[in-house]
């Protein structure tokens, strides 16, 4: 093996991973800068696909640009609600963001002009989303190591984004990170703690040569 990390680097990396938490529960304060800015240093330093780098990262200081943001979740998680039928009120019950507690909000988003890179798109033009994921997952675990909580939101009309943005044309915003203090991480995924879902047993998703018969 080349250069291995030390037992206890090993360790802490692992560490991050199986306690990394998508948190919608903050504690109201700011992040500091010096760790802000390390955050998203590692951010952009995922890897990509074909090395186009297609994240843009727009990071939110207006309060009023926040709120306009939190009022475009919050109209599309009632929609969304409506389109979960017998699962609606269950639905509604859950706290999906944390956006007007949490000390910073990030919105990333997908370059425009990617058709122009082919290198690794050809046939999969969606790679250039799995490498923004990738920058996401980045950030995700040294906030983790840092002690800081994020969340994911997803639930957003991505028109109203790029709007409130002023996001060109072709460009994408892809999710609206809430960073920030919490109180503590949580034992489990939200989720699993409020019996939405439960995480699939690995040999469920793990194949070996072919995609078994069902």
């Amino acid at each position: 093996m080349a250069n291995p990390f030390s037992e206890s680097e090993r360790a802490a990396v692992y560490r991050a991973i199986y306690e990394r938490r998508d948190m919608r529960h903050f504690v109201r304060g700011p992040v500091a800068p010096e760790v802000l800015e390390r955050l998203i240093d590692a951010a952009h330093h995922a890897p990509s696909v074909g090395y186009m780098q297609p994240w843009r990262i727009v990071r939110i200081t207006d309060p009023a640009v926040r709120l306009a943001l939190h009022a475009a979740v919050e109209s599309e998680r009632i929609k969304t609600a409506d389109a979960l039928g017998q699962r609606r009120d269950e639905f509604m019950k859950l706290k999906v963001e944390g956006m007007l507690e949490c000390g910073e909000v990030l919105v990333m988003a997908l370059m425009d002009g990617r058709e122009r890179h082919v290198f690794g798109r050809r046939t999969m033009p969606e790679m250039d989303l799995a490498s923004v994921a990738c920058a996401i997952q980045n950030l995700w675990l040294a906030a983790r190591a840092e002690g800081l909580g994020m969340g994911w939101v997803s639930i957003f009309d991505p028109d109203d984004v790029r709007a409130l943005l002023d996001i060109p044309t072709g460009a994408q915003p892809v999710a609206i990170l809430c960073l920030g203090h919490v109180e503590r991480f949580y034992d489990e995924p939200m989720l699993e703690t409020e019996r939405w879902a439960t995480r699939k047993p690995l040999k469920e998703c793990l194949f070996e040569n072919r995609w078994p018969e069902a």
